[in-house]
C-alpha cells in the first residue's frame, strides 16, 4: 500500500501563476506611479476604456470595491512593489 503524496505545486509552476494578466500588472504598475488614466492609455497605446476595463476586472478578481483597494491588496499579495 503506497502512502499519498501531495502534488509538488512549485514544480506544476502554480506557485508562480499571477493573478493579473501582463497587460493588467502593466496598467498598475503605473497607476503607483500616479499616471492617469488618460496617461496609461498614451503609454500603452490603448483606449481610456480599455485601461479602465483592466482596472475593473483586476478589481473584480481580487473581490475589491476602487483602484486603491486593489493596489493594497495586490501589494499585499506580492503581486505589485513600490
Amino acid at each position: 500500500m503506497s502512502k499519498y503524496k501531495p502534488p509538488n505545486l512549485e514544480s506544476e509552476g502554480n506557485m508562480n501563476k499571477s493573478i493579473l494578466t501582463k497587460r493588467e500588472k502593466e496598467v498598475f504598475e503605473l497607476l503607483i506611479q500616479n499616471k492617469t488614466t488618460i496617461e496609461i492609455s498614451n503609454i500603452l497605446n490603448i483606449s481610456e476604456k480599455t485601461v479602465r476595463n483592466h482596472i475593473s476586472n483586476a478589481m473584480q478578481k481580487l473581490g475589491v470595491k476602487g483602484r486603491a483597494a486593489a493596489v493594497v491588496e495586490l501589494l499585499k499579495l506580492g503581486e505589485l512593489s513600490l
